[in-house]
């Protein structure tokens, strides 16, 4: 199993960034999939979560209203659309998978893990 995470980057506070994740070696419609953040120092936090059939998203209340979580079953790819962007969203992002009954809030969740994808956003 594979997850690629990319897309993120060096952006100024107020930019936009968005984010692939493309999935193989999984059965990528069975699986919810998640953006978790963690930044230097902290511990890594839950962003957005959405269903294997692309169902309505969970987020973090520090980027509601900011970012988007999608997903392309055809594709085998989910995205984070991240606008407004603040200082404080800098962090690596990491996507994850995860099937069956679980907290979605909780990286131990996860089954399955990507690479992660610096973003960094400056003031």
């Amino acid at each position: 199993v594979q997850l690629q995470a990319s897309g993120g980057g060096l952006v100024p506070a107020g930019d936009s960034l968005r984010l692939s994740c493309a999935a193989s070696g999984l059965s990528f419609r069975s699986y919810d999939m998640a953006w978790f953040r963690q930044a230097p120092g902290k511990e890594r936090d839950f962003v957005a979560r959405i269903i294997w059939n692309g169902g309505i998203p969970n987020y973090a209340d520090s980027v509601k209203g900011r970012f988007t979580i999608s997903r392309d079953n055809a594709k085998s790819t989910v995205y984070l659309q991240m606008n407004s962007l603040k200082p404080e969203d800098t962090a690596v992002y990491y996507c994850a998978a995860a099937r069956g009954r679980y907290s979605y809030s909780m990286s131990s969740a996860y089954q399955y893990w990507g690479q992660g994808t610096q973003v960094t956003v400056s003031s």
